[in-house]
Protein backbone atom coordinates (compact mmCIF):
# COMPACT_ATOMS: atom_id res chain seq x y z
CA UNK A 1 0.00 0.00 0.00
CA UNK A 2 1.16 3.49 -1.12
CA UNK A 3 1.85 5.34 2.15
CA UNK A 4 -0.61 8.68 2.83
CA UNK A 5 1.27 11.61 2.45
CA UNK A 6 -0.23 14.45 5.35
CA UNK A 7 -0.49 17.44 4.52
CA UNK A 8 -3.45 18.57 7.21
CA UNK A 9 -5.70 19.92 3.77
CA UNK A 10 -6.77 16.34 1.60
CA UNK A 11 -7.26 13.74 4.35
CA UNK A 12 -10.59 11.98 3.29
CA UNK A 13 -12.37 9.97 5.54
CA UNK A 14 -11.75 6.78 3.54
CA UNK A 15 -7.47 7.29 3.99
CA UNK A 16 -9.05 7.37 7.90
CA UNK A 17 -10.39 4.17 7.48
CA UNK A 18 -7.80 2.47 5.72
CA UNK A 19 -4.67 4.06 8.33
CA UNK A 20 -6.52 2.87 10.89
CA UNK A 21 -8.21 -0.45 10.33
CA UNK A 22 -6.07 -2.01 7.54
CA UNK A 23 -2.80 -0.09 8.84
CA UNK A 24 -1.80 2.20 5.65
CA UNK A 25 1.85 3.80 6.20
CA UNK A 26 2.08 7.30 6.63
CA UNK A 27 4.62 10.24 5.40
CA UNK A 28 5.01 14.05 6.30
CA UNK A 29 6.39 15.68 2.75
CA UNK A 30 9.09 18.12 3.40
CA UNK A 31 7.42 20.76 2.24
CA UNK A 32 4.84 20.51 5.11
CA UNK A 33 7.87 19.92 7.55
CA UNK A 34 9.04 23.55 6.44
CA UNK A 35 5.29 25.33 6.95
CA UNK A 36 5.51 23.49 10.40
CA UNK A 37 8.47 25.55 10.76
CA UNK A 38 7.11 28.61 9.80
CA UNK A 39 4.56 28.52 12.54
CA UNK A 40 7.54 27.39 15.02
CA UNK A 41 9.33 30.54 14.55
CA UNK A 42 6.61 32.48 16.26
CA UNK A 43 6.84 30.98 19.69
CA UNK A 44 10.74 31.94 19.54
CA UNK A 45 9.50 35.47 18.75
CA UNK A 46 7.12 35.55 21.70
CA UNK A 47 10.00 34.63 23.92
CA UNK A 48 12.16 36.94 23.22
CA UNK A 49 9.56 39.80 23.44
CA UNK A 50 7.96 38.28 26.65
CA UNK A 51 4.79 38.84 25.42
CA UNK A 52 1.94 36.82 27.33
CA UNK A 53 0.65 34.35 25.22
CA UNK A 54 -2.52 31.78 26.19
CA UNK A 55 -0.69 28.29 26.63
CA UNK A 56 2.73 29.88 25.66
CA UNK A 57 4.07 31.85 28.17
CA UNK A 58 0.80 31.44 30.47
CA UNK A 59 -1.16 28.43 32.09
CA UNK A 60 -4.26 26.94 30.98
CA UNK A 61 -8.02 27.00 31.45
CA UNK A 62 -8.75 28.89 34.71
CA UNK A 63 -5.13 29.92 35.03
CA UNK A 64 -4.66 31.54 31.70
CA UNK A 65 -3.64 34.99 33.32
CA UNK A 66 -0.78 32.66 35.01
CA UNK A 67 2.48 33.56 33.56
CA UNK A 68 4.88 30.63 33.79
CA UNK A 69 8.80 31.44 34.30
CA UNK A 70 10.97 30.50 31.04
CA UNK A 71 12.70 27.67 32.66
CA UNK A 72 9.44 26.02 33.39
CA UNK A 73 7.70 25.92 30.19
CA UNK A 74 9.12 23.24 29.12
CA UNK A 75 7.28 21.23 32.80
CA UNK A 76 4.02 23.85 32.36
CA UNK A 77 4.05 21.32 29.47
CA UNK A 78 4.60 18.13 30.37
CA UNK A 79 2.79 18.89 33.49
CA UNK A 80 -0.24 19.85 31.06
CA UNK A 81 0.15 16.16 29.79
CA UNK A 82 -0.14 14.37 33.04
CA UNK A 83 -2.77 16.59 35.08
CA UNK A 84 -5.29 16.20 32.33
CA UNK A 85 -4.70 12.18 31.03
CA UNK A 86 -8.10 12.21 33.58
CA UNK A 87 -10.19 9.25 31.62
CA UNK A 88 -11.61 6.55 32.75
CA UNK A 89 -13.87 3.13 31.58
CA UNK A 90 -12.97 0.83 28.82
CA UNK A 91 -10.23 1.60 26.37
CA UNK A 92 -11.35 2.36 23.10
CA UNK A 93 -10.66 -0.03 20.24
CA UNK A 94 -7.65 -0.09 18.71
CA UNK A 95 -8.69 1.56 15.15
CA UNK A 96 -10.01 4.17 17.13
CA UNK A 97 -6.77 4.67 18.73
CA UNK A 98 -5.00 5.01 15.46
CA UNK A 99 -7.40 7.40 14.03
CA UNK A 100 -6.95 9.62 16.55
CA UNK A 101 -3.59 9.50 16.17
CA UNK A 102 -4.16 10.12 12.59
CA UNK A 103 -6.68 13.11 12.96
CA UNK A 104 -3.97 14.40 15.14
CA UNK A 105 -0.91 14.84 12.90
CA UNK A 106 -3.24 15.90 10.12
CA UNK A 107 -4.36 18.89 12.25
CA UNK A 108 -1.23 20.08 13.51
CA UNK A 109 0.46 19.42 9.52
CA UNK A 110 -1.92 22.55 9.06
CA UNK A 111 0.38 24.85 10.37
CA UNK A 112 -1.34 27.14 12.79
CA UNK A 113 -0.32 24.95 16.31
CA UNK A 114 3.18 26.74 16.35
CA UNK A 115 4.54 22.83 17.13
CA UNK A 116 8.00 21.33 15.84
CA UNK A 117 7.78 19.05 12.81
CA UNK A 118 9.37 16.09 14.82
CA UNK A 119 5.93 16.68 16.68
CA UNK A 120 4.10 15.34 13.63
CA UNK A 121 6.92 12.68 12.77
CA UNK A 122 6.45 11.06 16.15
CA UNK A 123 2.29 11.04 15.89
CA UNK A 124 2.97 9.32 12.46
CA UNK A 125 5.89 6.75 14.16
CA UNK A 126 3.61 5.30 16.25
CA UNK A 127 0.99 4.72 13.29
CA UNK A 128 4.07 3.02 11.25
CA UNK A 129 5.76 0.96 13.75
CA UNK A 130 2.39 -0.21 14.97
CA UNK A 131 2.42 1.49 18.57
CA UNK A 132 -1.46 2.49 19.55
CA UNK A 133 -1.86 4.82 22.98
CA UNK A 134 -4.16 2.41 25.31
CA UNK A 135 -6.88 5.57 25.50
CA UNK A 136 -10.06 5.57 28.06
CA UNK A 137 -13.19 6.00 26.45
CA UNK A 138 -14.40 8.33 28.96
CA UNK A 139 -13.31 11.53 30.28
CA UNK A 140 -14.22 14.00 27.76
CA UNK A 141 -16.69 16.77 27.13
CA UNK A 142 -15.92 18.16 23.79
CA UNK A 143 -14.58 21.10 25.02
CA UNK A 144 -11.88 22.58 24.88
CA UNK A 145 -11.61 19.58 21.99
CA UNK A 146 -11.02 15.87 23.36
CA UNK A 147 -8.61 16.45 26.73
CA UNK A 148 -8.43 13.56 28.67
CA UNK A 149 -8.49 11.39 25.56
CA UNK A 150 -5.97 13.23 23.62
CA UNK A 151 -3.57 13.71 26.90
CA UNK A 152 -3.66 9.75 27.29
CA UNK A 153 -2.54 9.53 23.29
CA UNK A 154 0.22 12.16 24.02
CA UNK A 155 1.79 10.35 27.29
CA UNK A 156 2.81 7.56 24.71
CA UNK A 157 4.91 9.88 22.64
CA UNK A 158 6.40 11.57 26.31
CA UNK A 159 7.43 7.87 26.85
CA UNK A 160 4.60 7.34 29.45
CA UNK A 161 0.92 5.80 29.56
CA UNK A 162 0.41 2.57 28.13
CA UNK A 163 -0.25 1.35 24.81
CA UNK A 164 -0.12 -2.06 22.40
CA UNK A 165 2.86 -3.09 20.71
CA UNK A 166 2.67 -6.59 18.60
CA UNK A 167 -0.59 -7.67 20.04
CA UNK A 168 0.66 -6.62 23.65
CA UNK A 169 -0.49 -4.10 26.50
CA UNK A 170 2.61 -2.54 28.02
CA UNK A 171 4.00 1.19 29.32
CA UNK A 172 4.38 3.57 26.55
CA UNK A 173 7.87 4.39 27.38
CA UNK A 174 8.63 0.02 26.87
CA UNK A 175 6.97 0.48 24.01
CA UNK A 176 8.61 3.16 22.09
CA UNK A 177 11.92 1.19 23.09
CA UNK A 178 10.69 -1.93 21.26
CA UNK A 179 10.38 0.17 18.39
CA UNK A 180 13.69 1.55 18.33
CA UNK A 181 11.75 5.23 19.20
CA UNK A 182 12.70 8.18 21.56
CA UNK A 183 10.38 9.89 23.97
CA UNK A 184 9.79 12.86 22.96
CA UNK A 185 10.41 16.36 24.59
CA UNK A 186 7.98 18.53 24.68
CA UNK A 187 8.99 22.21 23.75
CA UNK A 188 6.57 25.10 24.51
CA UNK A 189 3.37 24.95 23.74
CA UNK A 190 3.21 21.45 22.17
CA UNK A 191 1.39 19.65 25.15
CA UNK A 192 -1.24 22.02 24.46
CA UNK A 193 -1.14 21.27 21.14
CA UNK A 194 -1.31 17.50 21.38
CA UNK A 195 -4.09 17.59 23.17
CA UNK A 196 -6.46 20.29 22.45
CA UNK A 197 -8.90 19.53 19.49
CA UNK A 198 -11.91 17.02 18.50
CA UNK A 199 -9.84 14.01 17.39
CA UNK A 200 -11.24 11.92 19.64
CA UNK A 201 -15.08 12.59 18.53
CA UNK A 202 -14.10 12.84 14.98
CA UNK A 203 -12.09 9.39 15.05
CA UNK A 204 -15.32 7.83 15.81
CA UNK A 205 -17.19 9.67 13.65
CA UNK A 206 -14.75 9.13 10.75
CA UNK A 207 -15.05 5.44 11.33
CA UNK A 208 -18.93 5.82 11.93
CA UNK A 209 -19.16 7.27 8.57
CA UNK A 210 -17.71 4.54 6.86
CA UNK A 211 -19.35 1.65 8.32
CA UNK A 212 -22.42 3.62 8.24
CA UNK A 213 -22.34 3.42 4.28
CA UNK A 214 -22.53 -0.19 4.46
CA UNK A 215 -24.99 -0.69 6.38
CA UNK A 216 -27.15 1.80 4.58
CA UNK A 217 -27.06 -0.47 1.50
CA UNK A 218 -27.08 -3.46 3.44
CA UNK A 219 -30.49 -1.79 4.67
CA UNK A 220 -31.43 -1.97 0.95
CA UNK A 221 -30.27 -5.04 0.08
CA UNK A 222 -31.80 -6.81 3.52
CA UNK A 223 -34.92 -5.24 2.73
CA UNK A 224 -35.13 -6.47 -0.90
CA UNK A 225 -35.29 -10.04 0.60
CA UNK A 226 -37.59 -9.75 2.56
CA UNK A 227 -39.95 -8.12 0.29
CA UNK A 228 -39.43 -11.04 -2.61
CA UNK A 229 -40.40 -13.66 0.58
CA UNK A 230 -43.34 -11.40 1.93
CA UNK A 231 -44.91 -11.35 -2.02
CA UNK A 232 -44.08 -7.12 -1.96
CA UNK A 233 -45.68 -4.97 -4.95
CA UNK A 234 -42.26 -3.37 -6.37
CA UNK A 235 -44.94 -0.42 -8.16
CA UNK A 236 -44.15 1.66 -5.37
CA UNK A 237 -40.78 1.70 -6.66
CA UNK A 238 -41.27 3.25 -10.01
CA UNK A 239 -38.75 6.16 -11.07
CA UNK A 240 -41.86 8.50 -11.82
CA UNK A 241 -42.71 7.80 -8.30
CA UNK A 242 -39.85 9.93 -7.09
CA UNK A 243 -39.70 12.29 -9.50
CA UNK A 244 -42.51 13.97 -7.77
CA UNK A 245 -40.42 14.06 -4.82
CA UNK A 246 -37.09 14.23 -6.06
CA UNK A 247 -35.30 14.23 -2.64
CA UNK A 248 -31.66 12.39 -4.04
CA UNK A 249 -31.59 9.69 -0.31
CA UNK A 250 -34.68 8.25 -1.95
CA UNK A 251 -34.29 8.00 -5.39
CA UNK A 252 -31.08 6.13 -4.59
CA UNK A 253 -32.83 3.79 -2.07
CA UNK A 254 -35.07 3.09 -4.93
CA UNK A 255 -33.11 2.60 -7.68
CA UNK A 256 -31.31 0.12 -5.11
CA UNK A 257 -34.58 -1.73 -5.21
CA UNK A 258 -35.17 -1.93 -8.47
CA UNK A 259 -32.17 -3.35 -9.38
CA UNK A 260 -32.22 -5.82 -6.17
CA UNK A 261 -35.68 -6.92 -6.91
CA UNK A 262 -34.98 -7.04 -11.12
CA UNK A 263 -36.16 -10.89 -12.50
CA UNK A 264 -37.84 -11.92 -8.71
CA UNK A 265 -40.86 -14.87 -9.52
CA UNK A 266 -41.82 -13.08 -5.76
CA UNK A 267 -43.17 -10.15 -6.37
CA UNK A 268 -46.24 -9.40 -7.14
CA UNK A 269 -49.11 -6.76 -9.03
CA UNK A 270 -51.44 -4.40 -7.59
CA UNK A 271 -54.57 -6.63 -6.82
CA UNK A 272 -52.75 -10.01 -7.15
CA UNK A 273 -52.68 -10.60 -3.06
CA UNK A 274 -53.51 -7.55 -1.68
CA UNK A 275 -53.74 -3.71 -3.20
CA UNK A 276 -50.70 -2.54 -1.33
CA UNK A 277 -48.19 -3.06 1.20
CA UNK A 278 -47.59 -2.30 5.31
CA UNK A 279 -44.98 0.52 5.74
CA UNK A 280 -42.02 -1.57 6.07
CA UNK A 281 -42.34 -2.35 2.81
CA UNK A 282 -43.92 -0.23 0.28
CA UNK A 283 -41.96 2.90 2.10
CA UNK A 284 -38.47 1.51 1.98
CA UNK A 285 -37.08 4.25 -0.28
CA UNK A 286 -38.32 7.06 2.12
CA UNK A 287 -37.51 5.23 5.22
CA UNK A 288 -34.14 4.31 4.01
CA UNK A 289 -33.42 7.45 1.92
CA UNK A 290 -34.13 9.82 4.32
CA UNK A 291 -31.05 8.33 6.59
CA UNK A 292 -28.96 8.43 3.42
CA UNK A 293 -29.44 11.88 2.84
CA UNK A 294 -28.81 12.43 7.14
CA UNK A 295 -25.78 10.74 6.29
CA UNK A 296 -24.57 12.77 3.98
CA UNK A 297 -24.52 15.71 5.75
CA UNK A 298 -22.91 13.63 8.83
CA UNK A 299 -20.33 13.08 5.94
CA UNK A 300 -19.97 16.68 4.86
CA UNK A 301 -19.25 17.73 8.42
CA UNK A 302 -17.01 14.71 9.38
CA UNK A 303 -14.97 15.25 6.10
CA UNK A 304 -14.70 19.38 7.30
CA UNK A 305 -13.23 18.83 10.82
CA UNK A 306 -11.00 16.02 9.97
CA UNK A 307 -8.81 18.47 7.69
CA UNK A 308 -9.43 21.33 10.10
CA UNK A 309 -7.28 23.39 12.92
CA UNK A 310 -8.83 22.87 16.41
CA UNK A 311 -6.36 24.50 18.24
CA UNK A 312 -6.03 27.20 20.31
CA UNK A 313 -4.63 29.65 20.03
CA UNK A 314 -3.55 30.08 16.70
CA UNK A 315 -0.47 31.13 14.99
CA UNK A 316 -0.70 32.50 11.38
CA UNK A 317 2.53 33.27 10.01
CA UNK A 318 1.53 35.32 7.08
CA UNK A 319 0.27 37.96 9.26
CA UNK A 320 2.74 36.96 12.07
CA UNK A 321 -0.24 37.63 14.58
CA UNK A 322 -1.73 34.63 17.11
CA UNK A 323 -5.32 34.40 18.04
CA UNK A 324 -7.21 32.98 20.87
CA UNK A 325 -10.64 31.65 19.68
CA UNK A 326 -12.73 28.82 19.96
CA UNK A 327 -12.01 26.05 17.17
CA UNK A 328 -11.49 23.21 19.93
CA UNK A 329 -15.21 23.50 20.40
CA UNK A 330 -16.76 20.45 19.66
CA UNK A 331 -20.26 21.48 18.55
CA UNK A 332 -20.32 21.17 15.01
CA UNK A 333 -19.29 17.59 15.20
CA UNK A 334 -21.58 16.66 18.51
CA UNK A 335 -24.50 17.62 16.24
CA UNK A 336 -23.73 15.27 13.55
CA UNK A 337 -22.83 12.34 15.56
CA UNK A 338 -25.87 12.74 17.26
CA UNK A 339 -27.85 12.60 13.98
CA UNK A 340 -25.20 9.65 12.91
CA UNK A 341 -26.74 7.75 15.75
CA UNK A 342 -30.88 8.67 14.77
CA UNK A 343 -30.73 8.03 11.37
CA UNK A 344 -28.86 4.19 11.70
CA UNK A 345 -31.36 3.70 14.36
CA UNK A 346 -34.19 4.48 12.02
CA UNK A 347 -32.59 1.53 9.49
CA UNK A 348 -32.59 -0.64 12.48
CA UNK A 349 -36.43 0.27 13.58
CA UNK A 350 -37.65 -0.35 9.97
CA UNK A 351 -35.54 -3.74 9.45
CA UNK A 352 -37.04 -5.15 13.01
CA UNK A 353 -40.46 -4.47 11.79
CA UNK A 354 -39.72 -6.42 8.61
CA UNK A 355 -38.44 -9.37 10.42
CA UNK A 356 -41.66 -9.40 12.69
CA UNK A 357 -43.70 -9.88 9.42
CA UNK A 358 -41.69 -12.61 8.39
CA UNK A 359 -42.13 -14.46 11.20
CA UNK A 360 -45.84 -13.72 12.16
CA UNK A 361 -47.78 -15.99 10.54
CA UNK A 362 -51.05 -13.65 10.02
CA UNK A 363 -48.83 -11.34 8.30
CA UNK A 364 -46.66 -13.53 6.08
CA UNK A 365 -48.77 -16.56 5.00
CA UNK A 366 -45.59 -18.85 5.96
CA UNK A 367 -45.18 -21.33 9.14
CA UNK A 368 -44.99 -19.50 12.70
CA UNK A 369 -41.48 -18.56 13.17
CA UNK A 370 -40.50 -19.56 9.67
CA UNK A 371 -39.72 -23.54 10.93
CA UNK A 372 -41.39 -26.93 10.07
CA UNK A 373 -42.86 -28.50 13.31
CA UNK A 374 -43.58 -25.78 14.94
CA UNK A 375 -44.23 -26.32 18.62
CA UNK A 376 -42.01 -28.60 18.83
CA UNK A 377 -39.66 -26.28 16.88
CA UNK A 378 -39.84 -22.69 17.93
CA UNK A 379 -37.62 -21.37 15.10
CA UNK A 380 -36.55 -18.30 14.61
CA UNK A 381 -39.32 -16.82 17.43
CA UNK A 382 -35.88 -15.18 19.49
CA UNK A 383 -34.59 -13.45 16.85
CA UNK A 384 -37.52 -11.04 16.94
CA UNK A 385 -37.73 -10.66 20.23
CA UNK A 386 -33.52 -9.82 20.28
CA UNK A 387 -34.14 -7.37 17.10
CA UNK A 388 -36.54 -5.73 19.02
CA UNK A 389 -34.54 -5.21 22.37
CA UNK A 390 -31.90 -3.71 20.33
CA UNK A 391 -33.86 -1.71 18.47
CA UNK A 392 -35.67 -0.22 21.96
CA UNK A 393 -31.89 -0.09 23.14
CA UNK A 394 -31.11 2.52 20.41
CA UNK A 395 -34.13 4.26 20.63
CA UNK A 396 -32.18 5.16 24.52
CA UNK A 397 -28.68 5.57 22.76
CA UNK A 398 -30.44 7.75 20.19
CA UNK A 399 -31.32 10.66 23.01
CA UNK A 400 -28.89 13.32 22.72
CA UNK A 401 -25.60 14.25 23.80
CA UNK A 402 -25.48 17.67 22.14
CA UNK A 403 -28.05 19.18 24.07
CA UNK A 404 -26.19 18.76 27.11
CA UNK A 405 -23.58 21.34 29.11
CA UNK A 406 -21.90 20.88 32.32
CA UNK A 407 -19.54 24.16 32.92
CA UNK A 408 -15.69 23.15 33.72
CA UNK A 409 -12.41 25.05 34.68
CA UNK A 410 -14.03 27.19 37.10
CA UNK A 411 -16.68 28.22 34.64
CA UNK A 412 -14.00 29.32 32.61
CA UNK A 413 -15.03 26.83 29.93
CA UNK A 414 -18.96 27.30 30.77
CA UNK A 415 -20.32 25.97 27.78
CA UNK A 416 -19.12 22.24 26.33
CA UNK A 417 -20.23 20.05 23.52
CA UNK A 418 -20.40 16.12 24.90
CA UNK A 419 -19.44 15.50 21.30
CA UNK A 420 -17.50 12.00 22.25
CA UNK A 421 -19.95 11.21 24.38
CA UNK A 422 -22.31 11.01 20.95
CA UNK A 423 -19.51 9.20 19.25
CA UNK A 424 -19.37 6.59 21.28
CA UNK A 425 -23.64 6.37 21.54
CA UNK A 426 -23.59 6.62 17.49
CA UNK A 427 -21.02 3.64 17.32
CA UNK A 428 -22.97 1.54 19.71
CA UNK A 429 -26.30 2.30 17.93
CA UNK A 430 -24.25 1.08 14.88
CA UNK A 431 -23.36 -1.98 15.89
CA UNK A 432 -26.62 -2.99 17.64
CA UNK A 433 -27.98 -1.90 13.82
CA UNK A 434 -25.48 -4.51 12.53
CA UNK A 435 -27.04 -7.34 14.31
CA UNK A 436 -30.42 -6.10 13.40
CA UNK A 437 -29.95 -6.26 9.73
CA UNK A 438 -28.20 -9.57 10.58
CA UNK A 439 -31.16 -11.05 12.11
CA UNK A 440 -33.30 -9.63 8.86
CA UNK A 441 -31.21 -11.49 6.55
CA UNK A 442 -30.77 -14.75 7.99
CA UNK A 443 -35.27 -14.77 8.68
CA UNK A 444 -35.34 -13.87 4.79
CA UNK A 445 -32.94 -16.83 4.13
CA UNK A 446 -35.31 -19.03 5.98
CA UNK A 447 -38.49 -17.50 4.55
CA UNK A 448 -36.60 -18.60 0.79
CA UNK A 449 -36.04 -21.88 1.90
CA UNK A 450 -40.06 -22.01 2.36
CA UNK A 451 -40.77 -20.86 -0.66
CA UNK A 452 -37.95 -21.38 -2.87
CA UNK A 453 -35.00 -19.63 -3.31
CA UNK A 454 -34.45 -20.29 -7.14
CA UNK A 455 -37.57 -18.01 -7.32
CA UNK A 456 -35.31 -14.70 -6.04
CA UNK A 457 -34.19 -12.71 -8.71
CA UNK A 458 -30.17 -13.19 -9.21
CA UNK A 459 -29.63 -10.70 -6.85
CA UNK A 460 -31.45 -12.12 -4.13
CA UNK A 461 -30.09 -15.72 -4.77
CA UNK A 462 -26.31 -14.20 -4.44
CA UNK A 463 -27.71 -12.78 -1.05
CA UNK A 464 -29.09 -15.77 0.01
CA UNK A 465 -26.05 -17.78 -0.71
CA UNK A 466 -23.74 -15.40 1.41
CA UNK A 467 -26.23 -15.77 4.16
CA UNK A 468 -26.24 -19.26 3.80
CA UNK A 469 -22.19 -19.48 3.32
CA UNK A 470 -22.03 -18.24 7.02
CA UNK A 471 -25.62 -19.93 8.71
CA UNK A 472 -27.29 -22.59 7.96
CA UNK A 473 -30.67 -23.39 7.31
CA UNK A 474 -32.50 -24.06 10.73
CA UNK A 475 -33.80 -27.10 10.68
CA UNK A 476 -34.29 -28.02 13.97
CA UNK A 477 -33.53 -25.65 17.20
CA UNK A 478 -29.99 -25.07 18.00
CA UNK A 479 -28.53 -22.18 20.06
CA UNK A 480 -29.03 -19.42 17.98
CA UNK A 481 -26.26 -16.79 19.55
CA UNK A 482 -23.48 -17.14 17.40
CA UNK A 483 -25.21 -17.14 14.40
CA UNK A 484 -26.48 -14.28 15.07
CA UNK A 485 -23.22 -12.56 15.65
CA UNK A 486 -21.44 -14.35 13.14
CA UNK A 487 -24.42 -12.50 10.23
CA UNK A 488 -23.83 -9.40 11.79
CA UNK A 489 -19.68 -9.43 11.48
CA UNK A 490 -20.19 -10.34 7.85
CA UNK A 491 -22.15 -7.12 6.74
CA UNK A 492 -18.54 -5.21 8.00
CA UNK A 493 -16.67 -7.71 6.62
CA UNK A 494 -13.93 -7.09 3.24
CA UNK A 495 -16.76 -9.42 1.52
CA UNK A 496 -19.58 -7.90 3.08
CA UNK A 497 -18.41 -4.65 1.45
CA UNK A 498 -17.15 -6.45 -2.11
CA UNK A 499 -21.00 -8.30 -2.49
CA UNK A 500 -22.66 -4.48 -1.72
CA UNK A 501 -20.11 -2.94 -4.41
CA UNK A 502 -20.95 -5.75 -6.97
CA UNK A 503 -24.58 -5.95 -6.20
CA UNK A 504 -25.30 -1.98 -6.29
CA UNK A 505 -22.65 -1.18 -9.00
CA UNK A 506 -24.03 1.30 -11.51
CA UNK A 507 -27.94 1.84 -9.71
CA UNK A 508 -27.47 4.53 -7.61
CA UNK A 509 -29.94 7.18 -9.89
CA UNK A 510 -33.42 7.07 -11.34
Amino acid sequence: MQPLAIDGEHLTIDEVYRTAVQHQPTTLPREVANTLAASRSMVTHYFDEAEVVYGVTTGFGRFADVVIPEGDRRQLQLNLIRSHAAGVGEPFRPEVARAMVLLRANALAKGYSAVRPVVVERLLDLLNHGITPIIPSQGSVGASGDLAPLAHLALVLVGEGRAWFQGEAMPGGEALKRAGLEPLVLEAKEGLALINGTQAMTALGSLGVHWARILGDWADIAGSLSFQVLRGIPDAFRPEVFQVRPHPGLIQSAAHLRKLLAGSQLTTAPGALRVQDAYALRCMPQIHGASREALAHVEAVVGREINSATDNPLFFPDVQEVVSAGNFHGQPVALALDYLGILLAEWANVSERRTERMVNPALSGLPPFLVEQGGLNSGLMLAQYTAASLVSENKVWAHPSSVDSIPTSANQEDHVSMGTTAGRKALTILHNTSRVLGIELICAAQAADLVGPDKLSPAGRAVYQFVRNRVASWDADRVLSPDLETMASALLSEEGETLVQTLLAGADSV
